[in-house]
């Protein structure tokens, strides 16, 4: 005959006991006893129905319950220890009735009604980690919570459990005073980020000004992106030293993304790692590292907070976007139309660009001050009339009217100076172009297509090697530039400048197969081949991605 088959199932998993029972019913057998039992039938017997759950056994301190949803389990839990607060609050201190509960998601082993297994163990476990009148929840409960709950969470690290041989993550559900059901801050409609301090990973604690330094240089340059929401340094410096979940940062600031890192220091030689973070999820969005020589340490701090500014600034607005992307059009904010439009300027053809146009007017009639809407249509309607696909006398008439009332709105819009030095390269004032371009860098200098735009200006002024030193920062900024057929061409132009034209034709061929309808790399091209004739001559590029050109 065969074992009968043993019933196994998913379960959320709830412990609770009270805290010091041996010692209430010391001091005040009876009352204790007819107090807990009142909790129970008034209470807690109710709650459990409410949510669907059973009471798998009793003890006399504590239970045992079963939940087919987390979710439920946990607002149990919660709406309990509120009860139970509120009911003991006349009670003198030593004498109050109060649980701990822990929480565990896991497979359970189900006999005669009973549960046995892991699942129930880690539960108990948990629950032994809990405050008074405290919830403690395993990681795999909080990760099936994905922010449905009006409750933050403290990472309280990964704990080594008795008779459990893996490390379990512990969350501690963060009750306050009253209500012990938190609200979490709301996400703003623009983008947030947070910067965790970074952390020091070198034995030398004296060490630490340099992480520090690096988190604040972060924290600062990110505040100038227009329409970034950016929590301040002193928040964030609250949570260093401490082992953190992003996604209940996220949820316990109100941010949807988060940037953490690390710093290591070798002997002369220092390596920061960065990676960014989407809280809701914990999806990585990017990461990256930066090796280099203590000897200027500032000079380090410098690079590595322009080049991960730089990167998040794509990466955020690339993830914006593609939310944005799933409303409808007449949804959209004037934020969410910008995004758009932006990524359409990206894509930099005649149909993207007047797409990208007709979001821009909608942003606009939205918001008629909105001076990052103003200056990129100012900017896109000269590139249009570079291009030849519309007229530039009437061009130059729309882009200096947007131009100047984004300058109105606000002085220091980057795009607005981004379009000053198109009309420059329009009517050949290239020192225009110059003054312009240089002031959009140094309002933000991690704008990687502006520092582009100025090695242009300086390969039209025959200055190819600060011209190709231009181009090496903003691809530094932003490898994964959107704009790379664009830098191509800058590349090309400056070699030709430079006289070096067999790479300017090999620059201006690959800029013309990731731009096909473009005529200024076909131009830059034909001037290469000209000169070279026979001679195949040129020195190797000071910068750029030479490798990826045929």
């Amino acid at each position: 005959m065969s074992a009968p088959r043993i019933e196994r199932r998913l379960a959320a998993v709830l412990a609770a006991d009270v805290v010091g029972y041996s010692r209430l019913m010391e001091q005040d057998e009876r009352g204790t006893f007819d107090r807990l039992k009142a909790h129970r039938k008034e209470t807690i017997e109710p709650l459990v129905a409410q949510y669907h759950g059973r009471t798998v056994k009793l003890t006399g301190d504590g239970a045992l319950c079963e939940f087919h949803s987390v979710v439920e389990a946990v607002t149990f839990a919660l709406q309990v220890q509120q009860a139970i607060a509120e009911r003991e609050a006349a009670v003198t201190e030593e004498k109050r009735i109060r649980f701990r509960i822990g929480i565990n998601l896991g497979d359970v082993i189900c006999e005669d009604g009973d549960l046995y297994g892991d699942g129930v163990n880690v539960a108990a476990r948990l629950e032994s980690l809990a405050d008074p009148g405290g919830v403690c929840v395993s990681g795999t409960a909080y990760d099936h919570l994905g922010g449905k709950l009006n409750c933050s969470f403290e990472f309280l690290g990964e704990r080594t459990v008795k008779n459990i041989a893996r490390p379990v993550r512990v969350y501690r559900a963060i009750l306050g005073d009253a209500p012990a059901v938190a609200a979490s801050l709301a996400i703003p409609d623009r983008p947030s980020i947070a910067v965790l301090p970074f952390d020091n990973m070198c034995a030398d604690p004296e060490q630490e000004f340099f992480g520090d330094g690096i988190t604040e240089d972060i924290t600062t340059a990110l505040s100038k992106f227009r329409g970034f929401f950016v929590i301040a340094r002193n928040t964030m410096f609250t949570y260093k030293g401490k082992r953190v979940d992003v996604r209940a940062v996220g949820r316990e600031l109100g941010v949807r993304y988060i940037l953490e890192g690390s710093v290591r220091r070798a002997a002369d030689h220092v390596r920061v790692t960065a990676q960014l973070v989407e809280a809701a999820t914990g999806q990585h969005l990017w990461a990256d590292r930066y090796d280099g020589r203590i000897d200027d340490i500032f000079a380090i701090q410098d690079e590595i907070t322009a080049s991960v500014v730089g990167r998040i600034g794509s990466e955020v607005l690339a993830a914006e976007h593609a939310r944005a992307s799933r409303k409808p059009p007449q949804s959209l904010d004037a934020w969410e139309c910008v995004v758009r439009a932006l990524f359409l300027c990206s894509q930099l053809s005649n149909e993207c660009s007047r797409n990208a146009l007709r979001l821009l007017e909608w942003a606009i009639g939205l918001d008629p001050a909105y001076a990052q809407a103003l200056g990129l249509k100012a900017w896109i309607t000269m590139w249009r009339a570079l291009q030849g696909w519309d007229d530039m006398g009437q061009a130059l008439t729309l882009a200096n009217t947007s131009m100047r009332r984004a300058l109105t709105a606000d002085e220091d819009e980057p795009w607005a100076y981004l379009a000053q030095a198109m009309t420059g390269y329009a009517t050949r004032d290239n020192a225009l172009a110059m003054t312009a371009l240089t002031r959009a860098v140094e309002i933000n200098p991690s704008f990687a297509f502006a520092h582009g735009q100025l090695g242009i200006a300086h390969a039209f002024g025959g200055r190819s090697e600060e011209a190709i030193r231009c181009i090496d920062h903003a691809l530094r900024l932003s490898p994964r530039e959107a704009f790379l057929g664009d830098y191509y061409f800058f590349y090309a132009a400056a070699y030709f400048q430079g006289g070096h034209y067999d790479l300017g034709l090999r620059y201006a061929r690959e800029a013309h197969r990731l731009r096909p309808g473009h005529v200024y790399p076909l131009l830059i091209g034909v001037a290469c081949a000209g000169y070279l004739g026979g001679c195949r001559g040129g020195r190797e590029p000071a910068g750029g991605p030479e490798g990826d050109c045929p």
